[in-house]
């Protein structure tokens, strides 16, 4: 239960050009949650080896037609669903290793469930983007080696976040980074033959598509997920450390809330809006059981007032985690969701509905209205206690006739106690819960306690005249709610902005090549005029001026005069070094604006692993790529610190290639127009 079982490795440096590895990124510090997260690793694809026997056999049971064949398949198709569901068994262990996560100063607190990060594979990025920036853009792939390499390493860094603020900051650097490289590069016309796949969280089933969406979507998922790690992570034992949880619990639900409204069609069953709905749910009751222990932290007062408040904010607690438990049990969730979550929330419901009725006992046993007392306020607070009072009492009534508290009281703990027991017995039905020690002692002390108490009232008639003490109705002084997704506290810089504004060089539009335009200002004067932010464009063209002449046509967007790159230049800044030429002969490069096509999608073709038809799989572009003719590429294998100490700075030649130019890189600071982080179709995805 400690986040540092191993020695540490040695510590990542804050700035990325000493040589170590990204602020937010250590991957070799070897810690109990690294150690679980390599375990995941290695049982995914334990996991897809299994998938595929099966897929195997039950193709060839389908196609033998002799007896003795079939029996032989089917009894090997036996053994393999064993080894499955084996294998599955022991992904949900990984995932109900609730106390490698905990805090290691937790003494007496029930564990919280924080979510694994998804898994993927390797993905080569340079062989693809190099083509389409000599294609696309007409620009030698050579000079963005460095900036193809930079966004490999930034990906393979998010594999490995360190569990705080930096390493939140870091995967969503990258999802920002996402939506730059999906404006250059991924045109909604065309698919460009990269495949990325990631491994579902709770099932270990891999799926691939040739689309950045999935990405995207599995980046937010990861940072949903790391939000959980860093609240189970909280010093419960402090009211910062209680506040710091709620706050990232609030936050994960924001992030997953988010996934699930923008990414509606996942052919990923943790990333699905059922399964989404339910985790966002988790995450908020959480959170709400964060606010009950920030109350009862400084210790829970044997006063009327207080007791009211606390057993109101126990039986909120355990209405959300009662809500929880019930769409956990709804299908399609049901059969995914690991099944010791399920349990834990529903003992929960029951601890904490207990707790509710144990408060509400305590206040009405041991407090009698005494003479001077605030007669109307607490006989407020005891009709607020309840829907409706049982039948034949009323406020007042109970408060001042001590027979009638007693025997609604022990009506509270008769119920408490059956509470208690239902959590106990539910805590331990299944193997994973019961090795959980903290969870079977919070529990069995909160038992005992209430058995305790009813023993030092207990009659021999209760049987007989104990009323059904009614539910406590749910009431909290602060509710908990979604925190939206903030991308503005993170600054990102486009990796290729070398490129130009994404206002015009982006993937969607199409221009000509760049031609060389050679004139001479006469007398001092161009032939035209400019206008436009960058990059600008020549206007009001006489048509018989110099200009002109060599080819120049108004509304051309001037990318470089002299070998200078001008595309982040402003208008004044590009008068002005036309004008330092005098009288001289002028080199300047123009592109002309094409007619845009329609943007319509292509079909995503998706492979999941055994999965059932999902819209992705449906809508298989398997046609479309036949017409292209294309192969895919294949990515690389990265060696494990090919990309730390020195960065991989990959050198793959190009499959196209232009005559070399020097070109000086620019140094370009301009602030980048702002762009969309998700594609206006990503519902397709």
């Amino acid at each position: 239960m400690t986040d540092a079982l191993l020695p540490a490795a040695p510590q990542a440096l804050e700035k990325e050009g000493d040589g170590y590895f990204r602020k937010g990124c250590n991957p070799l510090a070897q810690t109990g949650r690294s150690k679980l997260q390599n375990q995941r690793a290695a049982l995914n694809q334990q996991i897809l080896k299994a998938v595929r026997m099966r897929t195997g056999a039950e193709n060839l049971l389908k196609a033998a037609t002799n007896h003795k064949v079939r029996e032989q398949v089917r009894l090997e198709l036996s053994f393999v669903n064993s080894d499955l569901q084996m294998l599955k068994e022991e992904l949900e262990g990984l995932n109900i290793s609730v106390g490698v996560y905990q805090n290691s100063e937790q003494a007496f607190t029930i564990p919280l469930i924080p979510l694994g990060l998804k898994e993927t594979k390797d993905v080569d990025f340079s062989v693809v983007l190099k083509d389409f920036i000599l294609e696309h853009y007409s620009e030698d792939s050579y000079l963005h080696e460095d900036e193809i390499a930079d966004l490999m390493d930034l990906r393979q860094a998010c594999r490995t976040p360190s569990r705080d603020e930096a390493g939140v900051e870091l995967l969503m650097s990258y999802f920002i980074q996402l939506g730059f490289v999906e404006s250059r590069f991924f045109p909604p016309t065309r698919q460009m033959g990269i495949l990325f796949t990631w491994y579902d969280s709770l099932t270990g089933v891999p799926v691939s598509q040739q689309n950045l969406l999935l990405e995207k979507a599995s980046v937010l998922f990861n940072i949903g997920a790391l939000y959980t790690q860093i609240g189970t992570r909280c010093n419960r034992q402090t009211q910062a450390g209680l506040e710091s949880a709620m706050d990232a619990f609030q936050r994960a639900a924001g992030v997953l809330n988010y996934l699930k409204e923008t990414f509606t069609h996942t052919p990923s069953y943790d990333m699905s809006p059922a399964m989404l709905s339910v985790l966002v749910k988790m995450m908020l009751a959480q959170a709400q059981e964060c606010m009950f222990e920030k109350i009862c932290l400084p210790g829970i007062q044997n006063e009327f007032f207080m007791l009211v408040k606390v057993a109101q904010e126990a039986a909120k607690v355990g209405e959300v985690y009662q809500q929880l438990h019930a769409a956990m049990s709804q299908a399609p969730v049901k059969e995914n969701i690991p099944y010791s979550w399920a349990s834990l929330a529903c003992v929960k419901a029951h601890h904490y509905g207990a707790l509710a009725h144990y408060f509400a006992a305590i206040l009405l046993i041991d407090h009698q209205l005494k003479p001077g007392a605030d007669e109307d306020h607490q006989e407020k607070c005891l009709s607020q206690l309840y829907d409706h009072m049982p039948e034949g009492l009323t406020p007042l009534a109970t408060l001042k006739n001590g027979h009638q508290r007693r025997q609604l009281g022990k009506s509270h703990l008769r119920k408490a106690i059956v509470h208690h027991e239902e959590s106990v017995r539910e805590a331990s039905l299944g193997t994973k819960l019961r090795n959980i020690e903290v969870l079977q002692e919070v529990l069995s002390v909160a038992h005992q306690r209430s058995r305790l108490k009813y023993s030092q009232h207990q009659e021999d008639d209760d049987l007989l005249t104990l009323i059904d003490a009614p539910d406590v109705v749910s009431k909290t002084e602060q509710e908990v709610g979604i925190i939206p997704l903030q991308f503005s506290k993170v600054t990102v810089t486009d990796f290729f902005q070398k490129l130009g504004p994404l206002s015009v060089f982006s993937a969607n539009k199409r221009w000509t090549p760049p031609r060389s335009i050679h004139f001479t200002a006469e007398e001092g004067d161009l032939g035209f005029t400019l206008r436009g932010n960058s990059p600008v464009q020549v206007h009001f063209l006489d048509p018989y001026c110099s200009a002109a002449l060599a080819g120049a046509k108004e509304g051309d967007y001037i990318v470089s005069i002299q070998d200078v790159d001008c595309k982040w230049l402003t208008v004044s800044e590009v008068m002005k070094l036309l004008k330092s030429f005098g009288k001289d002969n002028i080199e300047m490069k123009v592109v002309s604006l094409l007619d845009s096509t329609s943007s319509v999608h292509n079909k995503c073709a998706t492979y999941s692993v055994g999965m059932q038809k999902t819209y992705s799989m449906i809508c298989l572009a398997i046609d479309d790529d036949d017409k292209t003719g294309k192969t895919k590429k294949i990515s690389k294998k990265l060696s494990f610190l090919s990309w730390g100490t020195n960065k991989n700075r990959q050198k793959s030649a190009s499959t196209m290639c232009l005559p070399s130019v020097g070109v000086a890189r620019p140094n370009v600071k301009k602030k980048l127009p702002s762009f969309s982080l998700l594609n206006t179709d990503s519902s397709l995805y």
